[in-house]
């Protein structure tokens, strides 16, 4: 099992373009952002005038490595409290470090996150909310790829367990502290979801609820990619609900890229020196990777922008299936009558 910044090489075939926009993001041409997929974290955050009016409070899932820890590492310079959840406390310590030595006045606080178990959500969350900090953004940036089929605590596939149910009741637990952030403070709360291109793989008949559950035919790269087809419906469904209740809260998915990792140059032993060439182009850095996320959590130009997919700092079409409103709206009241279930049956 590892992390999703370093997940098989295969996904790069998903990065296959029409050859215009290839060369557009081989290029790094800027979108209507100003911003395009060679764009920086540090670039993306430079003049973003949300961090004028206060000093926000970022969460950040899986802040201790990769992506992760890039991205709480940037928040943390522009002036963010960043709070890091993590399963692995030493290296969450030592990327606090790290940050502190980089930005000595940086708040970083850490907590121990499991995200595959419902009870670690729990309690993380109640740790969280004993801090009485506000919570002005949500990542949900953690997530798990697991070539063979492994089980959570809870006794469902980790995969799902991790980057979707995890963050998804984490989501719930904290979604009122957020609203009640952005009203007492006047400053939009954000949620992003990091999710992934892999999301179009999934087709209509390959997305059933309690076969994922079960691992039923279980193939790694399909339940990653299920899990981030999930990441971008929960977009879609808590978008509509926060609209409904008025609340000054967006939620958005991103794809970060494919980011260079030592898995990526374990491969180049199976290609040719020349398609590594060419598929290493189509490579990210971790800051170039942790750009999008970082844009559509701080840009001014993504206020009031809810239920969006974002890839290379620009709004992007996802899959029809996730854009689904009825398939969004059926997923989340599965997953919220399972949790449900699960959760009252641990307190007998």
């Amino acid at each position: 099992m590892c992390y999703h910044s370093t997940l098989n090489f295969n996904i790069v075939k998903q990065e296959r373009k029409p050859m215009k926009a290839t060369l557009r993001y081989l290029a790094g041409i800027a979108g209507p952002s100003g911003f395009g997929s060679n764009s920086t974290a540090e670039q993306v955050t430079q003049h973003s005038s949300l961090f004028l009016h206060s000093a926000l409070t970022a969460l950040i899932t899986g802040g201790s490595s990769g992506i992760g820890a890039e991205t709480a590492r940037v928040l943390a310079k522009r002036g963010v409290r960043v709070v890091i959840g993590a399963r692995d406390m030493k290296k969450a310590k030592e990327v606090r470090k790290s940050i502190q030595k980089e930005t000595p006045n940086a708040e970083v606080i850490l907590l121990e996150l499991d995200l595959s178990s419902f009870a670690s959500v729990q309690t993380f969350c109640s740790q969280f909310l004993a801090l009485q900090l506000p919570l002005n953004i949500l990542i949900n940036n953690a997530g798990v790829f697991s070539q063979n089929l492994e089980f959570s605590q809870d006794k469902i596939e980790i995969t799902f367990a991790t980057n979707y149910l995890g963050h998804f009741l984490l989501t719930e637990i904290l979604l009122d502290k957020m609203i009640e952030t952005a009203e007492k403070t006047g400053i939009e709360g954000r949620i992003i979801n990091v999710s992934s291109v892999i999301h179009s793989w999934v087709k209509r008949g390959g997305f059933r609820f309690n076969d994922i559950l079960s691992g039923k035919r279980y193939n790694g790269t399909r339940a990653y990619a299920q899990s981030k087809l999930a990441n971008i419906l929960h977009v879609k469904e808590i978008a509509r609900q926060l609209k409904a209740r008025n609340a000054r809260v967006t939620i958005n998915a991103v794809h970060p890229g494919i980011v260079k990792t030592g898995i990526i140059r374990a491969h180049k032993g199976l290609l040719t020196d020349s398609l590594f060439f060419i598929a290493s182009k189509l490579l990210k850095t971790t800051s170039q990777g942790a750009s999008t996320t970082c844009y559509v959590a701080v840009s001014p130009k993504t206020e009031g922008i809810s239920g969006k997919y974002f890839k290379d700092c620009n709004e992007s079409n996802c899959s029809s299936l996730a854009n689904d409103e009825s398939e969004a709206q059926k997923l989340w009241n599965n997953t919220h009558a399972l949790l449900h279930k699960r959760l009252r049956q641990a307190r007998i």
